[in-house]
């Protein structure tokens, strides 16, 4: 189908046509013209929406869905519908399903189930068999069926020497590792933050030290072994420290947060509410203001909503027996817009692209359409009845959210709202 996008405004700073209102001409898929006003033809569908503005699609590098096997959290159809209605063309699946997606074979299933969506889904390999973390996984082979990235899924590589082969291994076809940032045997059975807050609360604590031992021993061996490394969901002031560190010394190292460990702190907590029980867990107000910080000097490349959805059954119960994770795609362009304003809530929300080897699409004429859209303004109340997942576990009800995404254009078609 082929569409005409009035009065939009380009958030794009590398296209002509940035900070620019125009009129923008999709005709199979492909930016055909962009100019002040556009005269619509008879074969193309026109679209009108409040303060339009468009930028490049949206990226989010660490979500889950359910299928296959937890297809009562999300389906794959309904969770890129989700995706697609909360603005984002581009998403990379995590592996966390049953069967775990540790062969070619698995990797092909997400790739064909996602074929002809208007979103883009890439998958994430497990890095060792079952996400076991004993040996690798055919990791080669899932890149060739379209595999973006290897790493498993909240779970710490406990074997050093696993993580030194997989850096080593990967350089011959320049795969990109994930190690997620956590020291079990430190972490024990905590089930939030470890500080003043667990103490009151009478609840088991996660130290911050159980991350920033292993982002530092994953940095160490990263600069021995050479390769490429991403950590994920970083959470504390001294991981953000030691990533600074690592990348003055051009080790090659990437790195993310989410969207929750920048908005909330472990003093939500208070009301024993098992959405707020994520992993890492959220911390103090000095490690909020440290990511922060991370995010306006460079250090963190990326943002992620770290979109897990979880059934009733095992997030609506005692705060230790719940399952850790909270659904993130439909509050998330409001959330960072709120604290970051437009501009860097765009570049941090497409940035991830390059990193994982994803294509990036500037917004001038004879490209390929690959858009989010969205308002930049007016502030409203997120509730329940804004949430699109099947799964309802939102940390962000009742948060302050400004602007809202209205949806996508991208392989050849619209989705809206």
């Amino acid at each position: 189908m082929n569409f005409l996008l009035k009065a939009a405004t380009v958030i794009d700073p590398t296209s002509p046509f940035h900070q620019q209102t125009v009129d923008i001409l999709i005709e199979d898929g492909t930016i055909t013209d962009i100019n002040t006003a556009i005269d619509p033809k008879n074969n193309v569908k026109e679209v009108q929406l409040d303060n339009l503005h468009v930028s490049q699609g949206w990226f989010d590098s660490s979500v889950s869905f359910g299928e296959p096997g937890y297809e009562e959290r999300e389906t794959i159809d309904h969770g890129l519908s989700v995706a697609a209605k909360s603005g984002f063309t581009n998403i990379a699946l995590n592996p966390n399903t049953l069967p775990i997606t540790d062969t070619s074979a698995s990797v092909g299933f997400l790739t064909g189930k996602a074929q002809n969506n208007a979103v883009e889904v890439h998958p994430i390999g497990a890095l060792t068999v079952k996400s076991e973390g004993i040996d690798l996984a055919e990791l080669y082979d899932m890149k060739q069926a379209g595999a973006i990235v290897f790493g498993d899924y909240k779970k710490a590589i406990q074997n050093p020497n696993l993580l030194k082969i997989a850096l080593l291994y990967t350089q011959n076809f320049d795969g990109l590792v994930l190690s997620f940032p956590q020291e079990n045997d430190i972490a024990g059975k905590g089930v939030m933050n470890e500080e003043e807050q667990s103490t009151t609360l009478g609840l088991k604590g996660i130290p911050a030290l159980a991350e920033e031992l292993q982002v530092a021993r994953d940095l160490f061996l990263l600069e021995y072994t050479g390769g490429r490394l991403h950590i994920p969901t970083i959470s504390t002031a001294k991981s953000v420290a030691l990533i600074k560190e690592a990348k003055a010394k051009k080790i090659k190292v990437s790195c993310s947060t989410t969207i929750h460990h920048l908005t909330l702190t472990d003093s939500e907590l208070t009301s024993f509410n098992s959405n707020y029980k994520v992993l890492p867990p959220l911390r103090t107000q000095k490690d909020v203001d440290a990511l922060l910080e991370g995010i306006q000097e460079g250090t963190i490349d990326m943002i992620t909503s770290d979109h897990q959805p979880i059934d009733i059954e095992h997030k609506k119960v005692e705060f230790d027996s719940a399952k850790y994770g909270t659904i993130g795609l439909e509050s998330a362009f409001g959330t960072l817009n709120k604290i970051l304003g437009v501009e860097k809530t765009i570049s941090l929300l497409t940035k991830g692209k390059e990193i994982f080897g994803i294509g990036t699409g500037i917004i001038d004429k004879d490209n390929k359409a690959n858009l989010s859209l969205f308002n930049p303004e007016g502030e409203t109340i997120f509730t329940e009845d804004n949430i699109l997942s099947t799964s309802k576990n939102s940390a962000f009800v009742g948060k302050t959210v400004k602007g809202v995404a209205y949806g996508i254009v991208a392989n050849g078609k619209m989705v809206l709202k």
